[in-house]
């Protein structure tokens, strides 16, 4: 059922695209903020989902190979978009695209992690799949699992792996491309899953984590927000 869900999302997502870039080609701003809202949406919803399979057996198989998967569909159907803040950043701090554009499209990857995080609470109330009964009652599920200080770190080095990577692979072949990504990502949720989550989007961690934003913004903000714009930052000014 779970499968059959994050299916359904990604189809649902595709049409969406596919009638904007139709509908809206003229109107470019807000075509550009259509697409990354939709986009962000996708991965947030699917990932959200995910979470809640990851203690499907055998452990961490199944949820590692989710991951993967997931990963790879996610980079053959969202070509053109970030769906990370971060993500973002480097054509704005390139020249690529205006500030007011880049800004546009964060405000929309925030907005598909709170429209994700409610969609998923609504389809999770109605109790379809066997995870999906007490997901609602779980509040500030931590994921969090080490001191503040390491979990800033974790996330900080984790954005700096990917952020670097994807600059590194920018002229690889586009099919062979998503596969390495979606290795590196697997690689790195293996790694630092069960201290932070392995995150490394401001978004993604908004949409999965809410309530712990709401009752800790503090750390949560350093750790999920700030740490990961960080190492963007700190690639962007290496090259």
């Amino acid at each position: 059922t779970s499968l059959l869900l994050m299916a359904s999302i990604m189809v649902t997502v595709g049409l969406c695209r596919r009638l904007t870039r139709r509908q809206l080609r003229s109107r470019q701003r807000l075509c550009a903020f259509l697409l990354e809202m939709f986009s962000t949406f996708q991965i947030c919803a699917c990932t959200n989902e995910l979470c809640l399979l990851g203690n499907v057996e055998p452990k961490p198989h199944t949820a590692l190979t989710l991951t993967y998967g997931f990963t790879v569909l996610h980079g053959l159907t969202l070509t053109g978009s970030t769906c990370n803040p971060c993500g973002t950043l480097q054509p704005m701090w390139g020249g690529g695209i205006s500030v007011k554009m880049g800004g546009l499209k964060i405000g929309a990857q925030f907005v598909a992690a709170v429209l994700a995080r409610v969609f998923m609470h609504f389809i999770w109330s109605l109790g379809m799949a066997e995870p999906h009964f007490g997901a609602l009652s779980q509040g500030c599920s931590s994921p969090m699992q080490t001191t503040e200080m390491q979990a800033f770190c974790i996330e900080l080095l984790f954005s700096v792996v990917f952020q670097l990577t994807i600059l590194r692979v920018e002229s690889v072949n586009p099919k062979y491309k998503v596969h390495l990504i979606a290795l590196l990502i697997t690689m790195l949720v293996y790694a630092g899953g069960n201290l932070t989550g392995a995150i490394f989007n401001p978004a993604l961690a908004f949409s999965l984590h809410p309530n712990c934003f709401y009752d800790n913004f503090k750390s949560y903000s350093l750790v999920y927000w700030i740490a990961p714009s960080l190492g963007k930052f700190l690639i962007l000014s290496a090259f």
